[in-house]
């Protein structure tokens, strides 16, 4: 099993702080089941930055301390970015990551609050460039939960998403685990993968998520999302589905 979306090198973002915490977590992932982890650490964030060379030099050493601790546990290189208008420049640079070498996927973060007024331009040009975006975990975006509609457009026009594992399980609250559901019912999520941090408050509760989607929607469906993790980190074509909309919640008395 591959979690596309994980923060699990040591001391470079809000992650593990240190190569043991980083070790434990890789543990914790084994026993669940897990056996590639995608290393997306922050990038461009108000607090992190984390360039190209940086992450891969990071990944190595993990790799190597895995192997030392016989633990069973690949990290691929990636990074979350958050979204900003020199994704193009950065991407010729190098100082943006693909999922792996060769690969034309890009995991992009949103703030919490808001969806950049230049997203739309943004996608375009990434994919006239031959990249495909990523939305990180749509579902815990406040501007999505109100107007579904703008993720239904970002998705139809060739953009994939991920939901988390954790908003599927419900430790986000009611609200967001609801809309998680009604994005995979609609096929605007693409990927379920953990956005771990530690053990504690953001393990990875992968098998726990995909569980609870298999309940509801069926084993295919689970299927369908381990298969578009490993074609994503191998650089083959994900399977999309036909997007359908979501219905927005109505506000009552100014609240949901």
């Amino acid at each position: 099993m591959i979690d596309m979306h994980c923060h699990i090198l040591p001391g470079i973002d809000d992650g593990p702080r240190t190569l043991a915490e980083s070790l434990e977590l890789a543990k914790l992932a084994e026993r669940d089941g897990i056996t590639t982890i995608v290393a997306t650490p922050h990038h461009q964030h108000p607090s992190f930055m984390n360039d190209g060379p940086s992450v891969l030099r990071a990944v190595d050493e993990l790799n190597t301390q895995l192997k030392e601790n016989n633990i069973n546990i690949e990290v691929v290189p990636s990074q979350e970015i958050r979204i900003h208008g020199d994704m193009i420049e950065q991407l010729k640079v190098g100082d943006l990551l693909t999922y792996g070498q060769d690969n034309q996927y890009l995991l992009i973060e949103f703030p919490s609050n808001h969806i950049p007024h230049y997203t739309t331009k943004l996608f375009y040009d990434l994919q006239v460039n031959n990249y495909i975006p990523i939305i990180a975990h749509p579902e815990r975006n406040k501007v999505l939960i109100e107007k579904p509609d703008i993720l239904y457009d970002f998705v139809k026009n060739g953009a994939l998403a991920q939901v988390t594992s954790s908003s599927i399980t419900g430790h986000f609250g009611k609200k967001i685990k609801k809309f998680s559901e009604q994005l995979v019912e609609a096929n605007l999520a693409h990927f379920i993968a953990s956005d771990a941090h530690n053990q504690g408050e953001r393990p990875f509760r992968l098998q726990e998520a995909y569980g609870l989607i298999e309940k509801e929607f069926g084993t295919n469906v689970v299927f369908g999302f381990k298969e578009n993790a490993e074609l994503l980190v191998e650089g083959k074509h994900v399977f999309g589905g036909q997007p359908e909309r979501v219905i927005a919640r109505k506000k009552v008395f100014g609240i949901f």
